[in-house]
């Protein structure tokens, strides 16, 4: 009979550990943690932009031949806010440094009239990929918009931004790269 209160604060204790456990995890900003794809290949994808070719048809990008300068991938959605706060940064990023890097939005769960409308509406600067099924994020891990890849010459990923770029913050890195050997 006199288990019960053992017993009792045994369970106590158990769910007392439990509770600390899971509340040092709120410690952790989920932005802040080093994504796995730093220093390995970038996931090579074939995906439709938003904008025809030049001769007017369908304008494919090949990521694996985008060799020879940095590449910019930022993944983006109409109905995401730090994307729209982010969005200028990148339009200036990718005017500054012209042909020195390329730039692709990569849009997320979106459809193809509304990122038009929304692209009108606030500018662009570099070719608009759909990624239907979002089969290009899942190959990069994006768990949420924004997230921006850098890519290096050689097509390894040098960087990941979560949320938005700072101009500063973006140039450094592509100006550090550019200046590599290829």
């Amino acid at each position: 009979m006199k288990r019960g209160p053992v017993v009792l604060f045994g369970g106590l204790v158990s769910v007392a550990v439990l509770v600390a456990v899971l509340a040092s995890g709120f410690q952790h900003d989920p932005h802040e943690i080093a994504s796995p794809m730093i220093g390995k290949a970038a996931p090579d994808f074939s995906l439709v932009a938003l904008e025809p070719s030049a001769t007017g048809g369908e304008q494919v990008v090949h990521l694996a031949a985008q060799r020879s300068t940095p590449v910019v991938l930022n993944f983006w959605a109409t109905w995401c806010i730090p994307c729209q706060q982010e969005h200028g940064t990148l339009l200036a990023v990718a005017r500054e440094f012209g042909d020195k890097a390329r730039f692709y939005g990569l849009v997320y769960q979106d459809k193809p009239e509304a990122i038009d409308a929304w692209l009108k509406a606030r500018g662009r600067a570099y070719p608009t990929l759909i990624d239907t099924g979002s089969q290009a994020a899942i190959a990069f891990g994006v768990y949420g918009v924004p997230e921006t890849f850098v890519i290096d010459k050689k097509g390894v990923i040098r960087e990941k931004f979560t949320g938005g770029v700072t101009f500063q913050g973006m140039a450094s890195l592509l100006n550090a790269l550019i200046a590599e050997p290829s």
